[in-house]
């Protein structure tokens, strides 16, 4: 059952959700925004596959499995970087309202999965999702993708329904397969892909006279994103890099000199 779902606002989107009664949407702690008074809020730590409305645990054997479960995946979530706790919310007797929103200004997208393909977001995406889809984490490496020898922590998302991101700046679409199969962009600009795009890091240029002063000098670091395959890639136009700096520069913080944080100064 699709999720009745509308995003509104500009520079800061906001996601406004209609429940049907006895439908249920979780979002990550501190995603919440409003709801209605007829519309409960429960704080769990389990996520939707484990504890949630879809199964039940009888018996010391099912009680254990149940709080192992629970525990792997707070594990999961807090060596991410992920809040350890998931909310809740249930319309009852009635239809009801839930409002939801990101924490940096930008767009918010909803994505439909039909239970075909995973859709893989970076960390801190999520927003919120219908109870039938399930939340995980996907820790993956160097050799998932191109080459880069570097690891990344990824949110996944499986299972039938909706679930609403979140990023920075504006989004825009594209499908490796139109640019030749391959694109390289800014890490950080990454917001989320279809399963069967290959995401990895790769070193920018190499150990050369250009790959250093493209490392040094053009604000990209030593790494960038290359996605490969077929399918829908959603890319967000501001990182959080650059509007940390961006907000330290302007409250008269570290003085970043014409080679950016490798040569930066700190006054006071």
């Amino acid at each position: 059952m699709t999720l009745r779902q509308e995003i509104v606002g500009n520079a800061m989107q906001m996601a406004v959700v209609r429940l049907r009664p006895g439908q249920t949407v979780y979002c990550e702690a501190g995603k919440f925004l409003f709801k209605t008074a007829n519309v409960t809020m429960e704080t769990r730590l389990s996520g939707p596959s484990n504890g949630g409305a879809r199964q039940s645990a009888s018996g010391a054997g099912g009680l254990l499995r149940q709080a192992m479960g629970t525990a792997m995946q707070v594990g999961q979530r807090v060596l991410a970087g992920e809040s350890p706790a998931l909310q809740y919310f249930t319309a009852q007797g009635d239809e009801g309202t839930v409002g939801f929103a990101g924490v940096l200004p930008g767009e918010m997208r909803a994505l439909e999965l039909d239970g075909t393909r995973a859709w893989f977001a970076e960390k801190d995406a999520f927003v919120a999702a219908e109870s039938t889809v399930d939340f995980g984490i996907a820790f993956q490496g160097g050799r998932t993708g191109t080459s880069g020898g570097e690891g990344f922590v990824l949110e996944k998302f499986t299972g039938h329904g909706t679930v609403i991101i979140a990023g920075a700046g504006n989004f825009i679409d594209l499908d490796p397969a139109d640019f030749g199969g391959r694109i390289e962009v800014d890490t950080g600009c990454v917001v989320a892909f279809e399963e069967g795009i290959r995401y990895g890091v790769q070193r920018v240029g190499g150990l050369n006279r250009q790959g250093l002063m493209n490392a040094v000098f053009g604000g990209e670091g030593l790494s960038l994103a290359a996605l490969e395959g077929q399918g829908r890639v959603i890319l967000q136009s501001l990182t959080i890099e650059s509007l940390a700096n961006a907000l330290k520069k302007a409250q008269g913080g570290d003085k970043q000199g014409p080679a950016g944080g490798l040569f930066s100064t700190h006054a006071g």
